[in-house]
């Protein structure tokens, strides 16, 4: 199936669309470099875009734009969103056992890049720097995803899902926000002891 099917049967009907998944045979490679690399470009560029040659006003007649900026923006996006899909793949791996769910890494990876599709469409928002709070709300409709999926991929038991889910979502923010705080400090500058 190709990426623009995937995306909007998986946002459109998803309950549908993880069947198909389900009986895929699942190719970690494949879906990262033709479905996850494609769709995090989208925030990506949008990002570079948005901090490049759009920039932020932050009132006053200061507007805030850079290159630099673009280039850091772009790079939080490019590797928050590999990163998060890998890392979101190891813990709901990781915790499978725990209830009663299959531990198969490809159908985890399979979750978790798919359940990640309405914030990296959503990504497109980045082009306007003071929208891209948009990306992350349009981004939560990724945790419906996330739920749909768990009991047909990882074949959890329904009394189980929640807790699976639950306990998923919180090591997910945890870890999401490690790596955030690490690529602020490393890509973002500080100005007047504000990081931008």
């Amino acid at each position: 199936m190709n990426l623009i099917d995937r995306a909007k049967n998986i946002l459109l009907t998803p309950k549908t669309e993880w069947d198909v998944v389900n009986n895929e045979t699942p190719d970690t490679t494949k879906i990262l470099t033709t479905y996850v690399v494609p769709l995090v470009a989208i925030g990506t560029v949008a990002a570079f875009i948005g901090w490049a040659l759009i920039g932020k006003s932050y009132g006053f007649g200061f507007k805030l734009k850079s290159t630099e900026l673009g280039i850091r923006y772009a790079l939080i996006a490019a590797v928050a969103g590999i990163a998060s899909t890998f890392l979101m793949a190891f813990v709901v791996d990781a915790l499978a056992p725990t209830f009663k769910s299959e531990k198969n890494f490809g159908k985890s990876f399979q979750l978790a890049a798919y359940s990640y599709t309405a914030g990296w469409v959503g990504g497109i928002f980045n082009i306007i720097p003071s929208l891209a709070i948009i990306a992350s709300l349009i981004g939560l409709y990724g945790l419906y995803l996330l739920y749909l999926g768990l009991p047909k991929l990882k074949k959890t038991p329904q009394d189980q899902v929640t807790g699976y889910f639950v306990a998923s979502l919180v090591t997910m923010i945890v870890a999401s926000l490690v790596i955030g705080m690490i690529l602020a400090a490393i890509l973002i500058p500080k100005v007047g002891g504000i990081r931008l």
